[in-house]
């Protein structure tokens, strides 16, 4: 079995609309490469019992589990103190990190507001940030990622060799123009029956008013069992009286 993977998203501007995440699908595609499936995500504001609960809930259900957001220097980034609480557990300066911190921008320049960048959940291990200098951390289960682009994955490729790794999700896609839901409906569903162990997904598509259709897609960690699957795809859109063109369509 694959080891299973859940995303917190923290963050009022999230929920406000105010700012687009950018980071679940790149997690979603890294995870799935490292056969670590993204299983759940949740998006939640920057509220302390809302941030403890989930996280209590979330990191006794999957065996990995990462937030972003709301690690930097303001009264709203929380989540550190938030971790703490979960794993019962003070909230301190983490002296490496203070030093790093310190050295890179100079000591009159380490303001209390940067000082809070260096604090940690006793026990936690710093995850390196190539794309600035704050740390993001680990503890148990739990991995604390940035929520600006850059910087999550800068500290997502940073934690890749401490993860759980399992086999990597493949997927093979089949999509045909003209082609509708409903008359696919019945024997996708046989397809899916035939492997459970696959997610078998149908997502209509739009090109433009006069190119639009349906995309077929079999997903999982046994490449041989996509394989099979892929070709009853390709199958039953023949059987459909449409055309089968593999790969994803074009927009």
């Amino acid at each position: 079995m694959n080891p299973t993977s859940a995303l917190v998203v923290i963050g009022n501007e999230i929920l406000s609309g105010r700012t687009q995440d950018a980071n679940i699908r790149f997690l979603a595609q890294e995870l799935g490469q490292i056969g670590a499936p993204l299983r759940e995500v949740r998006i939640i504001p920057d509220v302390r019992e809302t941030i403890v609960t989930t996280l209590t809930e979330m990191k006794a259900r999957y065996e990995q589990v990462f937030t972003t957001g709301g690690i930097g220097p303001t009264h709203d980034d929380i989540t550190a103190a938030c971790v703490a609480e979960t794993f019962g557990v003070p909230l301190e300066l983490h002296a490496e990190s203070a030093a790093r911190l310190k050295a890179h921008y100079g000591t009159d320049r380490f303001t209390d507001a940067r000082q809070r960048m260096a604090m940690l959940p006793r026990g936690a291990t710093p995850i390196e940030n190539t794309a600035s200098i704050a740390p993001g951390f680990s503890i148990g289960n739990v991995h604390v990622l940035a929520g600006v682009p850059t910087i999550m994955q800068a500290m997502f490729k940073a934690v890749v060799p401490k993860l759980q790794h399992g086999a990597p999700i493949t997927s093979r896609t089949w999509h045909a123009l003209g082609l509708y839901e409903s008359a696919i409906a019945i024997p996708l569903e046989a397809v899916q029956t035939r492997f459970p162990g696959l997610d078998i997904g149908s997502y209509p598509f739009k090109e433009s008013e006069e190119r639009r259709g349906v995309a077929l897609v079999a997903k999982g960690a046994d490449e041989n069992e996509v394989k099979l699957a892929a070709e009853q795809i390709r199958a039953l859109i023949e059987a459909a009286g449409a055309t089968p063109l593999e790969g994803e369509p074009a927009n």
